[in-house]
């Protein structure tokens, strides 16, 4: 078991990372000629790019290990450097995802200054900004001055969809990760061997998740999530009038939000659960004194997610409606590729019998139009009012 585990599909980008975390184990160690060895690629700011679901920040946060590493080979996921920045309880890595739309000045101000400190029991000060891309170009360029004068053993890692989120002169000063998302094969291979299931089930999961691996995952191990995606894939297509979409929006809305507190709860427990072996604490044994400061800042992050809890289900929605309708184009153009949708192939059938592909692609262009209203402050509620409003089939 390595930190490359959990990102499968990316192989440039592990091949990169892992030979910049090995560089960077040498200028720690001392090893001659490593400072000027910049071929091997390591440098003190990166921007880890690539859409949803391809692992920017399993990217970024196992290389942030490889970099706490102690143990062989570099990135070996045994050791304690390993382990602790991937259960997020290593004290020289900032691990930050945002709560609101917008990344604050005052937000970032706090991050520069936390680089400026020497790295306490760990090799590195790293900063790990998730959603680098939600900050304004304020914030970004007090941002700036600290990416182009780090101290000599801060490293910056800027997670974000692609390099054009970022303002020009922060990419430019950043070396750039290009992430994929990964086959729908490789997806499902995955799932084969940690789940031990028959291939056309692994494949199911990971079409339906649309290559997204903890998302594949969660199908797998619960039954359930295939019986709630249906759920709510039936409140967001069944509108037949206007009257019906508005009413249908808030019952969405509500039940999403409802299914994702309930697994934020379950990953709350699975992450508490790790921790304790992380830091050998039985279960049910309260914490040192010294410890406690691990489990308030797991829960600080859980309270974190939970402010932007509904627009990630709501976004979750989106996508799966994205793959809906393009399951519907694809059989109205008779195209013979595989049903990314289960158990809809009767939605997908009368859809594409009572509507044009026109208006499947009119469809498509209004789900995405919700998707990027979603990132701004507009009340979800009337973003999806909207949304299904302008999804009521007309013949």
């Amino acid at each position: 078991m390595t930190v490359w585990d959990d990102l499968v599909g990316q192989s440039q980008a592990v091949q990169t990372l892992q030979a910049a975390a090995q560089h960077a184990r040498a200028i720690v160690e001392g090893a001659q000629g490593a400072e000027g060895d910049g071929a091997r690629g390591m440098t003190h700011s990166w921007l880890i790019t690539g859409p949803p679901g391809s692992g920017r920040s399993t990217a970024a946060r196992a290389f942030a290990a490889a970099l706490q590493c102690t143990g062989e080979p570099v990135g070996c996921g045994q050791c304690p450097g390993c382990k602790s920045t991937l259960a997020r309880s290593n004290g020289d890595v900032a691990d930050v995802v945002t709560t609101k739309v917008i990344i604050s000045i005052e937000e970032v101000r706090d991050l520069v200054y936390q680089s400026q400190s020497a790295p306490s029991r760990g090799r590195w000060r790293v900063i790990l900004i998730e959603d680098a891309d939600r900050m304004m170009e304020r914030a970004s360029n007090v941002l700036l001055k600290a990416i182009e004068e780090p101290p000599e053993r801060t490293v910056w890692l800027l997670c974000a969809p692609s390099p054009e989120d970022m303002i020009t002169t922060i990419r430019s000063r950043c070396r750039h990760v290009s992430l994929r998302i990964p086959p729908a094969g490789v997806v499902a291979e995955l799932l084969q061997r940690q789940f031990d299931v028959p291939p056309e089930r692994a494949v199911a999961a990971a079409r339906l998740a649309q290559s997204h691996i903890g998302r594949a995952k969660g199908l797998l191990s619960d039954d359930g999530k295939i019986r709630e995606y249906q759920e709510l894939m039936q409140l967001a297509l069944s509108a037949r009038s206007t009257g019906e979409a508005v009413l249908n929006a808030g019952k969405l809305i509500s039940r999403a939000t409802e299914i994702e507190k309930k697994q934020q709860e379950k990953d709350f427990e699975k992450a508490e659960s790790a921790l304790r072996r992380t830091l050998g604490i039985e279960e049910g044994e309260a914490p040192p004194s010294h410890m406690k400061h691990h489990f308030t800042r797991l829960k600080e992050d859980q309270d974190r997610q939970a402010t932007r809890m509904q627009r990630d289900a709501l976004d979750r929605v989106m996508l799966d409606l994205l793959a809906f309708y393009r399951d519907v184009l694809a059989r109205q153009l008779g195209a013979q590729v595989g049903e990314i949708n289960v158990g809809l192939s009767g939605a997908v059938q009368n859809y594409a019998q009572m509507t044009s592909p026109q208006q499947t692609l009119e469809a498509i262009e209004s789900v995405e139009l919700a998707r990027s209203r979603l990132q701004t402050n507009t009340t979800p509620l009337l973003i999806v009012e909207a949304m299904l409003t302008a999804l009521v089939p007309h013949r």
